[in-house]
């Protein structure tokens, strides 16, 4: 049998918002880290270094993705999920050690931090997801993320006001890391309490890590989920770097509109990935984040952010919950930790070409006199609407599976639970991805 915890019938009772409560204490503490930038250009760090210190960070989070998924089906999600916060909060506290931007130390504390981030959230949308039927848990991401828009909202807020001034100081980076690790504790008690006195069964036997992706893999939506991971890290990572070169000092009016939005549009169309398919909202999440990176270029002053932090906010609501769950619902429930971190390894994918890319296209733009953020604004816009293109062509056959009842053709060799189980995902993957699931 699987390692899963037991279901309570109620979905959002105590133990759901006990893992709100701890998830939207960690995006707080993450989006502190806005300033991540000042931080690396007070060690005597530029651009291409901060996209390089954050590439080798997805580098080490992206190697451990894999071991922490079958960690969670193995061990329970539980013991990941508190295990990572233990070291979110280790990681957080050794930046105040650090003295430069390009000692190895950094990039073994960012490869810490980002591997902890991912084991936390990989393990609380698991634990979280297998109390609902597959139908629902496009729904239940979708609503368990808008706590990490809470944290969107208030984090960078409290970033602003720590590193208040013309001229900042260490003690004010050093600040930054002690707020966000005292956060992190405090959701270290919120996931203590969500997950106590739940049950682990012992797994029947180990799989084979590459036969199960092989097998379950859920195809172009992998690539899609690449492309957002690089799409969301353009303004976590080089947005104060750009407010900057447009003389703008202050970015929480960004973030702040970023996460109300988001919060809006998750909580309306939260009930409708069920209805109407993942497919077509994957579309337009993907088209809003086209729109986002072109409006970066019509700000210029602070309540201009505004306008691509709204369109940044529903390509992210709308984005997250169906791909995630297009994704990790291919795999049977047993291996659904498997499949959820997969699918966040492939955002962190994104994100560690992403980072890296952006840094260099702005170092040699810079080098070479062009109009460094223009184009890499409309290099990433342009990126992003082929992957987009290709998932439109490549899933035009796709079965869009809803809970509610219909008939189904029986395929051949396939035990009849197989279309049950086909019938009652919400997950935009071709009709023969049914015939793998056991």
């Amino acid at each position: 049998m699987p390692a899963l915890e037991l279901k309570p019938q109620r979905v959002y009772g105590r133990v759901f918002w006990l893992a709100y409560l701890a998830n939207a204490l960690t995006m707080i503490a993450w989006s502190i880290l806005v300033r991540y930038a000042d931080f690396v250009t007070h060690l005597g760090g530029a651009e291409g270094q901060l996209g390089m210190i954050v590439g080798v960070g997805m580098v080490g989070s992206l190697v451990m993705r894999f071991g922490q998924g079958i960690g969670i089906d193995r061990l329970g999600a539980r013991t990941i999920w508190l295990w990572s916060l233990v070291f979110l909060v280790l990681s957080l506290l050794a930046h105040c050690l650090i003295h430069s931007a390009t000692s190895p130390a950094i990039f073994l504390i960012r490869i810490l931090m980002q591997t902890s981030v991912a084991g936390i959230f990989g393990a609380s949308i698991t634990y979280i997801s297998r109390r609902v039927p597959p139908a629902r848990m496009a729904e239940i991401v979708g609503t368990l993320g808008t706590s990490g828009f809470i944290g969107i909202l208030v984090g960078p807020q409290v970033a602003d006001w720590i590193c208040s001034g013309d001229t900042i100081q260490r003690g004010q980076l050093n600040q930054l890391f002690l707020t966000a690790g005292c956060l992190v504790s405090v959701a270290f008690v919120a996931a203590w309490g969500a997950t106590r006195g739940q049950a682990i069964k012992p797994i029947r036997r180990s799989p084979n890590l590459f036969l199960l992706m092989r097998r379950y893999h859920p195809g172009v939506v992998m690539l899609v989920a690449a492309a957002v991971g690089a799409g969301v890290s353009v303004p976590n990572t080089f947005l104060r770097m750009y407010a900057a070169e447009i003389q703008i000092s202050q970015i929480g009016m960004f973030f702040a509109t970023y996460a109300i939005t988001a919060f809006a549009v998750r909580m309306l169309t939260r009930r409708q990935f069920e209805r109407r398919g993942n497919r077509v909202w994957v579309m337009w999440g993907l088209a809003a984040l086209v729109c986002s990176m072109l409006l970066y270029l019509t700000v210029r002053t602070t309540w201009q952010l505004m306008i691509p932090g709204s369109m940044a906010g529903v390509a992210h609501a709308l984005l997250f919950p169906s791909v995630l769950a297009s994704g990790s619902t291919a795999f049977p429930e047993r291996y659904r930790g498997l499949g959820t971190t997969l699918m966040l390894g492939m955002f962190d994918t994104g994100a560690l070409l992403g980072a890296p890319a952006v840094g260099g296209i702005l170092h040699f733009a810079h080098r070479f006199g062009f109009p460094a953020y223009p184009m890499m604004f409309c290099g990433v816009a342009f990126a992003i609407t082929s992957i987009a293109i290709i998932f439109w062509f490549r899933t035009r056959a796709t079965v869009q599976f809803r809970s509610a009842p219909r008939r189904h053709k029986r395929v051949s060799n396939v035990p009849s639970q197989t279309v049950v189980a086909c019938a009652e995902s919400d997950t935009a993957i071709p009709a023969d991805y049914c015939e793998a699931i056991d």
